[in-house]
């Protein structure tokens, strides 16, 4: 069943269960409030009669005066203490099938007979004119009554059908107000889905209703996945075209070394150090892939003394490339919350970036400021253009491609860097001129005080 169907028929459900509720109500507390006046007036008038009935001293008095206070749909029967009807005055022969019996005991009653009329019956004992003790019974036949109850029923049926008519239209109107946005927003995904398009939903003109907010939340769920699709394609074209590159050097030199490599001992030689250099960077290319997916993943993050660490992977650069490297600290202690490996890689990358394209020497600086940790390396190379800056962290991006090519860069550094900066709340950013170098600043959150004790 849709949820069009269901909407129209549980309103309808419900507004005709409230109908007969209310309708039902009404038509008892009517029939209460004026079957009770009819008990009282009739009571009121059995009383006069009997009234009446103590000054008559023999039976011809007694029939005049119960002639007299007769009901006009009614009758009235006096019943002796041996169940014998003394008198029986009736208008109509339709009412002779009501019963009575001699009873001591004061009463009042609507009951209905056979054919269907309300009667109001009011019992009373009285002392008759002999002296004894007899039952007076008056009745009157509630014709009236019993008419209008009919007519209130159907008015009540009529009224109940004609509001269910505009309930009927209500629901309708309440089911285009709810399911149209919710339709276009189904039509929309099958489209998207159907012809692989990036649809919106035009919410212009919208009440700023939660209908409204679905519809925003779904162009802002769509710009985000064309943006992911987007920046997937980027990366599976760009890594493509990464490793093409190697793997042709490498097929080239093997066929070349397959033609002629066996009898010349220096192109052998020269297409083993081609091959061997190429692999490498296919291997570093393939290890900067694996570790941006696994920055992605949550990784446990415990104080870590930053200074010794910085101290020591500027030890391990000063080695391995025999290059001059000054520390700048204001500090000899100091405790960021962070992951280790992280925090070295991202390290590595700013120093290994400023070695590769700066010839002098680069200077690398650790201190704190307003809270914050401060890390910092500067090269005095050939600089970044500024339209170079706004993109240097993007996957494969370089600024000069040859050079990168030369010194094994394959553009996933700084990329790689700035999400690790990211995933510790931090910011990674860069300051540059033509001619005078570079200046890469990683921000990190000091661990404060309160924190460290925890830690403890």
């Amino acid at each position: 069943m849709k949820l069009r169907t269901k909407i129209r028929l549980f309103s309808s459900i419900l507004i005709l269960s409230m109908l007969i509720l209310v309708n039902t109500f009404v038509y008892f507390l009517f029939y209460k409030n004026a079957t009770d006046s009819q008990l009282v007036e009739l009571s009121l008038q059995t009383d006069n009669l009997i009234e009446q009935l103590a000054s008559a001293t023999a039976a011809e008095e007694t029939s005049e005066v119960i002639n007299a206070f007769l009901p006009a749909n009614g009758m009235v029967k006096v019943f002796s203490s041996d169940e014998q009807a003394l008198e029986f005055k009736l208008k109509g022969e339709a009412y002779r099938t009501l019963e009575g019996a001699f009873q001591t005991a004061e009463s009042q009653e609507i009951i209905r007979p056979e054919r269907g009329v309300h009667v109001a019956v009011v019992t009373k004992p009285i002392i008759w004119h002999d002296g004894s003790v007899v039952t007076l019974q008056m009745s009157d036949h509630l014709v009236a009554l019993t008419d209008t109850l009919r007519i209130l029923f159907y008015v009540l049926i009529i009224v109940s059908l004609i509001i269910l008519i505009p309930t009927i239209i209500g629901s309708n109107i309440l089911n285009r107000l709810l399911l149209n946005p919710i339709e276009e927003l189904t039509r929309t995904m099958k489209t998207n889905i159907k012809e692989r398009k990036w649809k919106k939903i035009d919410h212009s003109n919208r009440s700023k209703d939660e209908l409204y907010e679905m519809e925003v939340t779904f162009n802002e769920m769509i710009d985000q996945l064309r943006d992911n699709y987007e920046r997937q394609e980027d990366f599976v074209s760009n890594a493509s075209h990464e490793l093409k590159t190697p793997i042709q050097i490498v097929k080239s030199y093997a066929q070349l070394l397959e033609r002629r490599g066996k009898d010349n001992p220096e192109l052998l030689e020269e297409s083993i150090a081609a091959i061997d250099s190429e692999a490498d960077r296919m291997k570093r290319l393939v290890e900067q892939l694996l570790s941006l997916a696994k920055n992605k993943e949550n990784v446990v993050h415990e104080p870590i003394e930053l200074v010794q660490l910085v101290d020591h992977s500027i030890t391990t650069f000063k080695q391995a490339y025999n290059r001059e490297i000054e520390f700048h600290k204001n500090i000899e202690k100091l405790n960021v919350l962070g992951n280790a490996g992280q925090l070295e890689q991202i390290i590595y990358i700013l120093i290994e970036n400023a070695l590769k394209y700066s010839e002098d020497k680069i200077a690398v600086s650790l201190f704190t400021y307003n809270g914050d940790v401060i890390y910092s390396v500067k090269d005095y190379g050939s600089g970044i253009s500024p339209e170079d800056q706004e993109r240097i962290f993007e996957r494969f991006y370089r600024v000069d491609k040859a050079r990168s090519r030369e010194t094994g860069g394959s553009g996933l550094g700084l990329s790689i860097a700035k999400e690790i900066a990211e995933s510790h709340h931090g910011k990674l950013t860069v300051e540059s001129a033509a001619g005078e170098g570079s200046m890469f600043t990683l921000v990190l959150p000091a661990m404060k005080k309160a924190d460290r004790e925890n830690e403890k």
